[in-house]
């Protein structure tokens, strides 16, 4: 069984390639939501939602989020009703969150709302809450603090960053079969999703970064970042808020009790093997996700990086394994661009049967690593903004960190 952690866009379409090239049974994904929120009364929350529609081949390719194919009727009805519209809910996709809204009004936790709706969709996956409990991501800035929604969505990343935080984090606790599957992993993927607010709420849930240091699993990640910025997004914008270089070496720090293998692309030769020098482990591999052929191959070296298990492809050499002392560095041609291009329908293919596979559990003895240069903290701005959505606050949720 394969352990995914993941959250964002970048992560969907990591799931996207990963569903490709193994059987969806043996995936289990741990997911982030720090960005839920009530919206018209409904429960919604965001990263559930799109990556369960990208494993029932419902996400929208041109939007990036959403269902294929809606319309936006009721919207536009309660536009003219006076109502919030900003966040841009289409009329399928409310069906989604009236039927996880009843479930948990009628008292099921979400992650009961999660299965339910997975087993309508025909999901075969397993998806994770990453707690039943609520933790809210808020963004400090110059005029006040936000939620992830108002600062990402309403306000377009347009504001300065001053903190980051996880409220409710320190009350909260994992989510039902989490820690057991990250513990029974035999090997566990981080997503090209923002370490801050995508991975970093997961991370800030109690026991759960605990897990990862001691699960048997060897522990690949995947940088969202590429040449010093965001492939899209405020990624690098909340790393340098946070005291973290947007860099990969940024995206190790922020992994480095327990990250084995730290996967980047290949226009991160040089930093990669700076990095080499300080103990960690790189791999370059090519890391744009434009195409389903694109993901399925992102999703295969990763695999290959963390697991002795075959994995599916056309024309596949078959099992791949890994000296953890060794990684060779791969090359690409392909070139890089900061736009995010719209996802492709995933192309059809018949998993091949993995034979379940004995692991001992890997010792993690402490490594000496020399600082890393932080970087600048001015980002070039993505070329897209996402399209705008509108937001209704939580309850604000008690931290005592």
């Amino acid at each position: 069984m394969i352990c995914v952690l993941t959250g964002g866009t970048g992560g969907a379409k990591f799931v996207d390639g990963l569903r490709q090239v193994m059987p969806a049974e043996e995936i289990t994904l741990i997911v982030n939501t720090g960005d839920d929120l009530l919206w018209w009364g409904l429960y919604v929350s965001p990263d559930i939602d799109s990556i369960t529609y990208v494993l029932s081949g419902m996400l929208s390719r041109e939007r990036g989020w959403g269902v294929k194919g809606d319309t936006f009727l009721c919207l536009q009805a309660m536009g003219q009703l006076g109502e919030p519209t900003w966040f841009h809910t289409g009329d399928r996709d409310l069906a989604m969150h009236l039927l996880r809204s009843r479930h948990m009004a009628e008292g099921k936790t979400l992650s009961e709302a999660t299965a339910i709706v997975s087993d309508k969709l025909g999901v075969k996956a397993r998806i994770l809450p990453m707690s039943d409990s609520r933790v809210e991501t808020r963004i400090g800035t110059p005029v006040g603090e936000l939620s992830f929604e108002e600062y990402f969505v309403q306000r377009w990343y347009q504001d300065p960053v001053n903190s980051v935080r996880f409220a409710g984090a320190s009350d909260a606790e994992p989510a039902p079969g989490v820690i057991e599957a990250i513990e029974a992993a035999d090997a566990i993927l981080i997503a090209p999703s923002n370490p801050v607010t995508s991975i970093g709420p997961i991370l800030a849930v109690p026991g759960i970064r605990e897990a990862l240091c001691r699960a048997k699993g060897k522990i690949g990640a995947i940088s969202p970042i590429i040449s010093g910025a965001p492939v899209n997004g405020p990624a690098g914008i909340l790393m340098v808020a946070q005291g973290l270089p947007s860099s990969i070496a940024g995206v190790a720090q922020a992994y480095e009790d327990f990250l084995d293998v730290l996967i980047c692309d290949t226009r991160d030769a040089r930093p990669a093997e700076v990095l080499r020098k300080t103990g960690m482990r790189v791999q370059c591999a090519q890391t744009i996700m434009r195409t389903p052929e694109d993901k399925a191959e992102l999703a295969r070296k990763a695999l290959a990086l963390v697991s002795a298990s075959p994995v599916s492809e056309q024309g596949a050499a078959g099992p791949t394994s890994l000296d953890r002392t060794s990684l060779d560095q791969t090359s690409s041609g392909q070139s890089f661009s900061d736009e995010a291009a719209p996802d492709k329908a995933a192309s059809e293919q018949t998993p091949v049967e993995r034979a379940p596979v004995e692991r001992a559990p890997v010792e993690r003895a402490p490594v000496e690593r020399a600082p890393v240069e932080q970087a600048p903290a001015e980002q070039a701005p993505a070329e897209q903004a996402p399209a705008g959505r509108p937001f209704v606050r939580f309850h604000r949720a008690d931290d005592r960190s």
